[in-house]
């Protein structure tokens, strides 16, 4: 038997209509908790089972019922008191839900720490609830691994349409857990692609923010260069509000030292519905063959953005050039930040943990083959044997040169040469350039393809400028309103 929602209660519920609610009365954040279990139960771990959600948090419930009382009592703390936020499975929380990165080694972990932006969230009145799925080891495990799957998780479903349609990675059960409604908010990380991917391809706002700012303490490592936590939401307005959340300076995390003499944004003041007007936007064109005969290109989606982009007063510059796009990146940054980072990350687990090494989590692999190498783990093994010193010549070149040619010959190259306010990318393509420089980008929803499936543009800029990037996709996303509901409802509830 199903429980019996107010009217109030509605699929694309925004922080603001949230807060609105809760302030008069009319809901409160345990029934919004509750509105949002009752989704999960229904749809991502049955009917369609989505499977976006890894896990639930027991104190989610308890932690809203804390929130609401405080409001009676005090006064809400800002625009994130008693909203659903779901973090990706490599975020550390303390609390009694797992961190595991999807692995069955970590699987029984319990992290007795919170990570440095969850603090940030609960002292903001989120309410953290529960664990996304995601593909395993942020997609270090196999070549041959499908994207949103993990041996602990099994396989995150893409709501739009078939079943089947690929779903993006490696933060795929946080964009779909808020493309589905399952959540007002959720939070993933990237490495290169693994938030601009899940949000094209889900119809979902996703910012891949400048790395640094937002601490990378308390998550499970991919590299130390490019790795960044980043904000998945329904609209721009709702991804900056949680991206303003997590920003700040950690000491333990040099990374964000940077932040120290710069400070922290008002995201929120960047919402201009004329955003685009006097701005100079470069049109790459310029990608493979493949990628314009895919299925992740829709070529009278793309232009039609470029049109709506033009009409709201953006200068728009054709085919720009971006020297380093095509080139052959040398996978040593991919390679040996791995192995170290995990290698130091599993070193500090508690002693009951079954693995401490990265030799140790591969081998517990193969003694549980049958669960957790249906894929297999190719790029681990690949990496099994590189030294753990950072200090390899493949290493150091490959470190050096994707700092040169990223940022003198990509994405800073663009926009110097042709005057650009920021470069605008069919789907994710932009993803690599822009990681290997550390550089910020935006991905919103536009349109979709005859078969249903979503179709997004990304916004790409220079290094802290966040704020720029929301403007823009703030007032793309104004004139076109182009998100809708997947159809995964059954039809009484449609």
């Amino acid at each position: 038997m199903s429980i019996i929602f107010k009217d109030f209660y509605q699929e694309e519920l925004t922080i603001d209509d949230l807060q609105n609610a809760m302030m008069s009365g009319e809901v409160t954040s345990k029934e919004l908790t509750m509105y949002y279990l009752d989704r999960i139960a229904k749809y991502d771990q049955d009917g369609p089972r989505i499977n976006s959600i890894l896990e639930i948090n027991p104190e989610a419930l308890f932690i809203a019922e804390a929130l609401d009382h405080e409001r009676a009592v005090k006064g809400s703390r800002g625009p994130l008191h008693g909203i659903p936020v779901v973090l990706k499975d490599n975020i550390e929380t303390n609390d009694y839900m797992h961190t595991s990165a999807g692995t069955l080694a970590l699987e029984n972990y319990c992290s007795s720490t919170d990570a440095f932006l969850v603090e940030k969230l609960r002292k903001a009145g989120a309410v953290i609830l529960g664990k996304a799925n995601m593909t395993e080891l942020a997609n270090a495990m196999s070549s041959t691994m499908w994207a949103g799957y993990s041996a602990r998780g099994g396989q995150v479903l893409n709501p739009y349409g078939d079943p089947n349609l690929y779903v993006g990675g490696s933060s795929s059960g946080s964009a779909v857990a808020v493309a589905a409604n399952f959540s007002v908010l959720a939070v993933g990380t990237e490495t290169d692609a693994s938030i601009l991917s899940p949000a094209t391809l889900n119809s979902v706002v996703g910012i891949k923010p400048t790395v640094g700012l937002i601490s990378r303490t308390g998550i499970i490592p991919f590299t130390y260069s490019q790795d960044t936590a980043g904000p998945f939401a329904r609209t721009v307005k709702d991804a900056a509000i949680l991206l303003e959340a997590m920003v700040g300076v950690d000491e333990d995390d040099p990374a964000t030292h940077k932040l120290k003499e710069k400070g922290i944004e008002n995201y929120t003041s960047y919402l201009d519905a004329d955003g685009l007007k006097g701005a100079r936007i470069g049109v790459f064109t310029h990608g493979s063959d493949e990628f314009y005969n895919s299925d992740e290109y829709d070529e009278g989606s793309f232009r039609n953005a470029v049109q709506i982009i033009e009409e709201q007063g953006a200068t728009i510059v054709e085919n720009i050039e971006i020297p380093a796009f095509h080139r052959e990146w040398r996978r040593g940054v991919l390679l040996y930040e791995l192995k170290h980072s995990l290698d130091n990350y599993l070193s500090k687990l508690p002693a009951q943990q079954p693995v401490h090494t990265f030799s140790e989590l591969i081998q517990f692999n193969k003694d549980h083959a049958d669960r957790a190498l249906k894929n297999g783990q190719d790029r681990l093994e690949q990496r099994e044997n590189l030294p753990n010193t950072l200090s390899n010549p493949e290493y150091l070149n490959a470190r050096l040169e994707d700092i040169y040619f990223s940022e003198q010959q990509g994405i800073g190259y663009a926009l110097e040469k042709y005057d650009l306010d920021a470069i605008l990318f069919p789907s994710y393509i932009g993803s690599t350039i822009s990681a290997k420089a550390g550089y910020p980008t935006i991905a919103v929803p536009a349109g979709y393809k005859e078969s249903g499936r979503p179709f997004g543009i990304t916004f790409a800029s220079t290094a802290f400028n966040e704020g720029t990037l929301i403007k823009m996709a703030y007032a793309y996303e104004q004139a076109t309103k182009h998100r809708k509901v997947p159809n995964i409802l059954d039809g009484d509830e449609k």
